[in-house]
């Protein structure tokens, strides 16, 4: 039985948690329920430090990693303690699980970074998330958004930052909510440069315009401000203004996303001028200017001989596709 015990930690890696399963179910709801006991209790009393004596065990269900993409229900026997000394106001205690999970919440510490990973890194919805860890939408976009504001109030997060990136990002996409609803992300660039690991993320900010990003550079002490060099943004005149304003050291760049769209942009309306002057509509199947519009959005490295082909006969359909030709190879 202890053997079948360290295996099924091992394999839930409820071992990392420090605790161990005694029990296993599955409901009606396709859930894993993985009961556990804590490996080595603290009995100390808080108040006094002295050891306390055992009471009972209060249950405590908790969201936890998905076993092979299931959601999984920790059940906790937390054992409490009764505090002996006379000189202690501390009467009752439940052994600290912190540890494991965060004061009132519902899922381990391990599966709100789980969460965070998938949407920041994997670019999975919430949605996805909830369905995965078996929990309601709202209960995962309010973790996600507590932990996303622990992790950018970390002082330590501005550190060593060289060379930060700004972009806009549209947080709910509903029709008549203009600004409040786009977001201004600020990234440090710095790790991916110096190549020494991925970027990270410094703060959102709400809305999309000069003040934003300005209040938000203001609000950093001088010692941040003047460690930057490097601004990369997207075209927008509000967030160069900002940092012209507030960075007047630093230099002020598109990043490289933005520049190939931006090139790509050009690109698809000379591609749909051409077609509207030659066929007198827009696109349709069969027009040759039609047929290669995504293969003119291809880097010519990742082309496969029939992509080239196709290419080559769309763009020499018509005299005037020379401009479309033109503008492709630029």
């Amino acid at each position: 039985m202890a053997e079948n015990t360290a295996i099924a930690d091992t394999i839930c890696r409820t071992i990392d948690l420090g605790v161990t399963i005694t029990g296993a179910a599955l409901d009606g709801q396709d859930r894993t329920h993985l009961y556990c006991e804590l490996r080595a209790p603290d009995d100390r009393c808080p108040g006094c430090g002295a050891a306390g004596r055992l009471r009972d065990h209060v249950h405590r269900e908790i969201a936890d990693l998905p076993i092979v993409g299931h959601p999984t229900r920790l059940h906790l026997q937390v054992p409490r303690y009764r505090c002996e000394s006379t000189a202690c106001d501390q009467s009752i205690f439940r052994a600290d699980i912190d540890d494991i999970v965060a004061p009132r919440t519902q899922v381990t510490r391990r599966t709100t970074a789980w969460m965070l990973r998938r949407m920041i890194v994997d670019k999975m919805s919430v949605t996805a998330v909830a369905a995965a860890v078996g929990l309601g939408w709202d209960t995962v976009n309010t973790i996600a958004l507590s932990a996303a504001r622990n992790l950018a109030a970390a002082p330590e997060r501005l550190d060593r930052v060289r060379i930060l990136g700004v972009d806009e990002h549209k947080w709910k996409h509903v029709r008549g909510q203009g600004d409040p609803s786009f977001v201004t992300v600020l990234v440090d660039l710095t790790p991916v440069v110096d190549g020494t690991g991925p970027a990270r993320l410094l703060d959102m900010v709400a809305g999309r315009s000069k003040a934003a990003l300005k209040n938000w550079l203001d609000a950093r002490d001088q010692a941040f401000r003047d460690r930057i060099r490097v601004v990369t943004m997207d075209g927008f005149s509000g967030y160069r203004t900002a940092t012209a304003e507030s960075l007047d050291h630093a230099r002020a760049v598109m990043d490289p996303f933005h520049v190939v769209h931006l090139a790509a942009e050009k690109l698809t309306r000379c591609r749909q001028r051409v077609q509207t002057d030659t066929c007198g509509h827009r696109g349709r199947s069969g027009d040759p200017l039609y047929g290669i519009r995504r293969t003119l959005l291809t880097r010519t490295r990742l082309l496969t001989d029939k992509q080239k082909t196709r290419l080559k006969t769309g763009l020499d359909a018509h005299d005037e596709h020379v401009a479309v030709a033109i503008t492709y190879a630029i």
